[in-house]
């Protein structure tokens, strides 16, 4: 039985979606909900939607489901991304790549003029770190990577498939997680992190959330001030 905050949060977000726009479709279980909701209401009404996903799961559930699903370089730019994230603190920033998919939805949201986040309450914490924060590496040289971040005493690891077989995301990298519980300028860390050569994205969402809808009844709306 899906998670009741998932849907909640998910179908909150309907309401943000207008017809004849460009719609980024996150990626994650919540994420999801929206994806198969978002399809059930265009088909309803009748909308006109471009959408530009953030992962393959997602561009393919998109297109199974009927929606015009598009690369995103064929769009100028996205009204507004519909997305979820792994943890999220009180001034909406976030820790997201729990599905390995946080380089495309970073891109995407980039691109987008609004954020939205769909959250179940479990996601919520006062400070960001109780979850592990995500890496993505070039697999050329990433033990070097790896030992990178262990000089830096972020408890580093590689995620696995399995004991012997490292994950690839859809961009056929690494994912290290990390532990950032005893940082406390992420901000720093992030800009930090992004010079090393060979780390391609970290999973640190900052200051790109400007609506965040936890998933109760009736939802809860947060907007970044």
């Amino acid at each position: 039985m899906e998670n009741p905050g998932k849907i909640a949060a998910a179908t909150a977000a309907l309401s943000y979606i207008e017809d004849n726009t460009v719609v980024g479709l996150g990626s994650g279980s919540t994420a999801k909900i929206f994806i198969e909701k978002l399809a059930e209401r265009v088909a309803a009404e009748n909308m006109t939607l471009t959408c530009v996903a953030t992962s393959h799961f997602s561009e393919d559930l998109g297109l199974k489901l009927g929606l015009n699903v598009v690369p995103l370089d064929e769009v100028t730019s996205v009204d507004v991304t519909v997305d979820g994230a792994d943890e999220v603190d009180p001034q909406l920033n976030g820790i997201k790549g729990g599905g390995a998919a946080l380089f495309f939805e970073k891109i995407v949201a980039k691109a987008s003029k609004q954020n939205i986040w769909v959250v179940d309450p479990s996601k919520e914490s006062p400070r960001l770190g109780s979850f592990k924060l995500p890496i993505e590496v070039l697999p050329f040289g990433s033990g070097h990577v790896f030992n990178y971040l262990a000089d830096m005493d972020l408890d580093p690891t590689f995620r696995m498939l399995d004991e012997q077989t490292r994950l690839t995301t859809d961009s056929a990298n690494y994912i290290i997680d990390v532990d950032v519980s005893k940082v406390d300028d992420l901000h720093a860390l992030g800009d930090e992190l992004i010079r090393h050569t060979g780390i391609v994205e970290h999973g640190l969402f900052l200051d790109i959330c400007d609506t965040l809808i936890v998933g109760e009844e009736p939802a809860r709306v947060i907007n970044r001030h």
